[in-house]
């Protein structure tokens, strides 16, 4: 399918042909009717894009700190390779459309394939031909109203939002400071809410549009004087409500804003602009000032828009979702006409011309409409131009299942510079994300099903790098299909789904050898191999693991029973691993206490501490924290025995004292293992069948984790069968 992207990196702006994305559970599958460009919003996106690091940086200078702070702690490196990572993904532009329902997802009762819907949010209701959008993201159009008007309702709904806010009284004088698309809108629901409203633009075209759309008067900047104006529109009053819907970096319209506005007058500032508010005009007039939000509440929050959770309706009145039905009956109904805004129309096979427009400001423009061709079949597997199509003998053939940042970063790199590979396919929920990948990383081809690669003969082993819910099922199939699997920690993430795994692995080795690897690279690091030899193998040994992981949100995909379950399922196996690996016996018992926030118990999985006994004698004690901050080092390994001692200090610093001798290993960057922990795979599936971590030592590390939820919940030990 054809999708318009923006490289983040350059700023080109290109009609990719990707896959058509992958259908999941809660939202549907839409082929995109029409879709609308939003020329405020996208034009700031290519500006950014095109500026150089440095300007982009000071565009975004929480981000600069961020990125400051990821170099201390992990070395220049490692935070470069980590930015370039992003910057060299691309953004699908486009955020309101219209289509057809073409496939429904799991726990979709309410919308059925050939139902005509809008779509909303960036990411999800993009300038593409097909679109995967969460239900909630979702409305039904009503009878009479076309999808060009629909593909607007997104838009709309920003404009919704902001009047809401503004809540305007009849007969009120209001001033809409930016005529753009956005602004012209907002004029039309604010006449049908019985106000009074003067416009103000730069652009002539766009003041005279607005009186068509029955604006009461129109002032344009800089021939006419808007304080006069709003003078003379008032009575000498001053408006009782100003909106900014304009789009500039430039901080005029909240200065004239303030200048316009009647004494204790309200401001809502519904565009993006300069938001430094000159305090002596808005203090002696006494100014409400309100930020709307996109399209209401529900914007950006994750539960509601990915996971479906609505707000009630009782104390909640108007939603995201809430707000679009809202300007839909208003399009039915012949109150807002959208209509009369489009001012352009492309078939999206010529979406360059369209922001051309947009760029060049050669003419004047309002709405824009992209069209979409409904009958158009779709290629859902899209081979990628260079590498070589054929298997090459004696290479491991890799298919790669979910190709995100770390991924991106730790896995894909290494897999491509090694001799012994070939990278044949590539898996992601997106089609954009991967045929970005398998361009950037040298794949024979790319697609959004699951199938394609298990199918694929040419395929020796799977690697799998999505979420941690999907991987016990990932890996089972892989299993099943006879090939060797790599999947990044955790394994599983229940013990349903242990034993399932278990009895798969059992099962693929029964007519030869099958190796299953789990992604815990720690063990391979240069640092933690060089701590291991210096304890005799026959040493007991006390290990304490600190890691100061920093607050990590909640509202994070990482704490969402069905996606990443919690820190102690999806980040300590990491820990318990090295610990295994140091002292080379296996855990027998656990006992874990979990911390008590405000003087209350409560089953917290993210701070935890763990005490793990071993077969031989050794000890290990992992104290996981999120409850700290980010000066201080990550991770603090301290081992004992045998007369010596170690301390590895966030993979950069590593003491030893052994026989009385202190020495010590500094790096630049941190070096985790995973190339080695590649390279080690990918010669264990080729040569011998196996993995480089035995299959008992991977189940082992799980039955720890699961051990240590149990105890902190009893408060009791756990006993482990070795």
């Amino acid at each position: 399918m054809l999708q318009v992207v923006q490289n983040v990196r350059n700023g080109k702006l290109d009609l990719a042909e990707v896959p058509p994305p992958a259908l999941l559970p809660g939202g549907v599958i839409v082929r995109t009717a029409a879709s609308i460009i939003s020329p405020g919003t996208e034009k700031m996106i290519m500006d950014l894009a095109k500026k150089s690091l440095l300007g982009k940086a000071k565009e975004r200078p929480d981000l600069v700190r961020q990125v400051i702070n990821k170099a201390r702690t992990q070395g220049v490196l490692t935070t470069f390779q980590n930015v370039m990572a992003k910057m060299d993904k691309p953004l699908p532009l486009g955020y309101s459309a219209a289509g057809i329902v073409e496939a429904v997802g799991a726990d979709v009762v309410d919308l059925k394939i050939g139902d005509r819907v809008t779509m909303a949010g960036a990411g999800y209701a993009s300038h593409a031909e097909m679109n995967f959008v969460p239900r909630i993201l979702t409305s039904a159009i009503p009878d009479g109203v076309s999808f060009e008007e629909a593909a607007y309702s997104t838009v709309a709904a920003i404009a919704m939002q902001g009047v809401r806010l503004a809540r305007p009284e009849l007969s009120e004088a209001v001033v809409v400071s930016g005529l753009g698309l956005i602004g012209l809108i907002t004029v039309q629901l604010l006449k049908a809410s019985g106000c009074r409203v003067l416009g103000i633009d730069f652009n002539r075209d766009k003041v005279e549009a607005g009186l068509r759309l029955g604006l009461d008067e129109g002032v344009v900047l800089p021939d006419d004087d808007p304080a006069r104006a709003v003078e003379r529109f008032s009575k000498g009053r001053g408006a009782d409500l100003t909106l900014i819907t304009a789009a500039t970096s430039s901080n005029q319209p909240i200065e004239l804003a303030g200048e316009i506005t009647r004494r204790k007058g309200r401001i809502v500032v519904v565009g993006a602009v300069g938001l430094n508010i000159p305090r002596d005009v808005y203090y002696h007039k006494e100014l409400e000032v309100k930020v709307s939000m996109s399209y209401g509440p529900g914007r950006y929050d994750r539960s509601y828009e990915e996971g479906g959770l609505d707000y009630p309706y009782d104390y909640v009145r108007w939603t995201e979702g809430r707000n679009i039905e809202s300007v839909l009956d208003l399009m039915r109904s012949g109150k807002l006409d959208v209509k009369a805004l489009t001012t352009h129309r492309y078939p999206l096979e010529e979406a360059a011309a369209a922001y051309q427009i947009i760029e060049n400001g050669s003419e004047s423009y309002i709405g824009i409409v992209l069209d979409y061709n409904l009958q158009k079949p779709q290629q859902k597997t899209i081979p990628v131009a260079g590498p070589a199509q054929m298997k090459v003998a004696n290479r491991v053939g890799v298919g790669f299942i979910g190709a995100g940042n770390y991924s991106s970063v730790h896995l894909l790199p290494h897999l491509k510079q090694n001799g012994e590979v070939q990278l044949l396919g590539l898996v992601s929920a997106t089609g954009l994300n991967a045929k970005s990948k398998a361009e950037k990383f040298g794949f024979s081809y790319c697609t959004t099903e699951l199938k394609s690669v298990l199918e694929d003969p040419s395929i020796d082993a799977l690697f799998i790098g999505t979420r941690h819910s999907t991987h016990a099922d990932f890996t089972v199939q892989a299993l099943a299909a006879g090939k060797h699997v790599f999947v990044e920690k955790p394994m599983v993430v229940t013990e349903e789904q242990l034993e399932a795994v278990i009895d798969a692995y059992a099962r693929a080795n029964e007519n030869g050898r099958i190796g299953l690897m789990v992604g815990l690279n720690r063990r391979f690091a240069p640092m933690v191999n060089k701590l291991k030899s210096t304890f005799d193998s026959k040493d007991s040994l006390q290990m304490i693991y600190r890691v100061n992981s920093g607050q990590i949100p909640t509202s994070t995909w990482l704490h969402e029973p069905d996606q990443g379950a919690g820190m102690l399922i999806g980040e300590m196996s990491h820990f318990v691993d090295v610990m295994q690996f140091l002292c080379g016996e296996r855990p027998t018992r656990v006992f874990a206490s979990s911390l008590s926030l405000n003087s209350k118990k409560y089953a917290d999985q993210d701070n935890l501490s763990i005490v793990i006994t071993f077969d031989g004698g050794s000890v290990g004690t992992l104290c996981y924290n999120t409850v700290g901050n980010n000066i201080f080092s990550k991770e603090r390994l301290e081992v004992y025995g045998g007369g010596n001692l170690a301390v590895l200090d966030d993979f950069r610093s590593l003491q030893i004292s052994k026989n009385g001798k202190l020495t010590q290993t500094k790096a630049a960057n941190q070096d985790k293992g995973q190339q080695r922990e590649v390279k080690d795979t990918i010669e264990a599936f080729r040569t011998t069948g196996t993995a480089p971590i035995p299959f008992p030592e991977l189940v082992a590390t799980m039955r720890v984790i699961f051990a240590a939820r149990q105890s902190a919940s009893t408060g009791q030990p756990v006993e482990i069968e070795v």
